[in-house]
């Protein structure tokens, strides 16, 4: 805010400049700034340890951290701009250090293709594309496709065909593994639940009728 003949204009923190930190607000900017007019040396480090003891009342968090009193002086030189002339315990940091972007790691494997199922579905069916025919590879057909059935009623509807899941694992193997004639899924309990992750612990769990009557009479008054 500011004042003038016209009367109080506002300033907006888009309109201002940027802060390096904001965790310690515009407050501590605006001192450090000050702290370039004092033309005395000694009177200009008097000042900037004062600052640095508001910084740490601002940010107590930095307690956690070791040598948070060496920290509390870099983000100081930080705020100013890496050039104050003042007399600190601890050397001006490196620019450098500070602003050179990490390189990016590469992204491992390609891009999932189903992402309800994840990843590792895929992976799974890769190696069974390499498994014998056998009574063992069907089983483990049927378990990979009730778990798959599972993963598809969390994300998208309340039923589903075993013909379409049966259908996805041909099409995620490029069609190099045939799922056997004849092979069906156990039917799903109707007090079965499936939630999406973070709504329960008891994702694709029966609940207990006992339970069950025992919530739904709680909640009647």
């Amino acid at each position: 805010m500011e004042r003038n003949e016209q009367g109080v204009k506002l300033y907006y923190n888009t309109e201002r400049e940027k802060l390096e930190m904001p965790e310690y607000g515009r407050n501590v900017l605006t001192m450090i700034e000050q702290l370039r007019d004092i033309p005395d040396r000694a009177k200009r480090t008097e000042q900037a340890y004062a600052v640095v003891k508001v910084m740490e009342l601002l940010n107590p968090q930095v307690h956690s951290q070791e040598n948070f009193d060496h920290k509390l002086w870099d983000h100081l030189y930080m705020i100013a701009g890496y050039d104050l002339d003042i007399d600190s315990p601890y050397p001006c940091p490196v620019e450098t250090e500070f602003k050179t972007r990490p390189v990016p790691l590469p992204m491992k494997g390609s891009k999932i293709r189903a992402t309800h199922y994840g990843r590792n579905i895929e992976k799974i069916i890769d190696l069974l594309c390499e498994e014998p025919e056998s009574e063992v590879k069907t089983a483990m057909i049927r378990s990979l496709a009730t778990y798959m059935r599972q993963q598809y009623l969390i994300w998208n509807k309340d039923s589903v065909a075993d013909e379409t899941i049966f259908a996805d694992i041909e099409k995620l193997s490029d069609y190099r593994l045939k799922v056997p004639e004849g092979l069906f899924l156990s039917k799903i309990s109707a007090d079965t639940n499936f939630s999406r992750p973070g709504m329960g612990i008891n994702v694709g769990q029966a609940v207990p009728k006992n339970k069950k009557n025992r919530y739904y009479k709680g909640k009647k008054k």
